[in-house]
């Protein structure tokens, strides 16, 4: 849960459906959030939501969000950029504008094309699926694709494939090779992984002889 006690006046911009619970004195508005065209690259590109929702407080009270996932929420003070992956952004308070990027090509292998950019001043809340690791990359580091959750804009990466006896038992596998020195912020939680785990216990609707 990320938790805000906001004075009069103070505001955050929060994902559509974050809000848990919050006092009465804080108004809520639902935008856009820099035009519909804006919104609309950020919903169909970044797979974000088309509104956002800005908390403003009336008078001081608290206000309460929670991640769709289920991990860890990061705080960070923000003075430049940082590139999240989809899905990742949570809430800010100050100057950040949330735009979708530009991933190149090289998306078409992942999890997708573009990326979510943010730029401005001040707190960015981002969340994970499982428990968050901070590795200070000064050269290279290979994460398995889904694993990543934000870095800065210093590290540039390419997706190869695994070359080793899991790529033959699992050909999908792709790699995510960073390089540069900069923040990478990993996840110990991997949705696509979840989603396997999960396919065998799905529900399948059976079929009599002759339909």
């Amino acid at each position: 849960m990320l938790e805000f006690d906001l004075e009069a006046g103070e505001h955050v911009v929060a994902e559509a459906g974050a809000m848990a619970w919050m006092d009465p004195c804080i108004d809520v508005l639902t935008s856009t959030r820099g035009g519909l065209l804006k919104a609309l690259k950020r919903q169909v590109l970044a797979g974000e939501s088309l509104f956002q929702n800005t908390y403003t407080a009336r008078g001081a009270g608290s206000l309460t969000l929670a991640p769709g996932a289920a991990g860890d929420v990061i705080a960070l003070p923000l003075d430049g950029e940082l590139l999240l992956e989809r899905g990742a952004y949570l809430a800010h308070a100050g100057e950040i504008d949330i735009d979708a990027k530009w991933g190149g090509f090289k998306g078409l292998l992942a999890e997708g094309l573009f990326l979510l950019h943010a730029q401005g001043r001040g707190d960015l809340f981002f969340d994970s699926y499982g428990r968050i690791e901070v590795l200070d990359v000064d050269g290279e580091v290979t994460v398995d694709n889904g694993f990543a959750v934000a870095w800065e804009p210093s590290l540039s990466y390419r997706l190869t494939r695994a070359r080793k006896i899991r790529s033959f038992l699992f050909a999908d596998q792709l790699l995510m090779r960073f390089s540069g020195r900069g923040r990478l912020w990993v996840q110990n939680r991997s949705t696509p992984g979840f989603a396997n785990w999960v396919h065998p216990f799905r529900r399948v609707q059976s079929r009599k002889d002759g339909d």
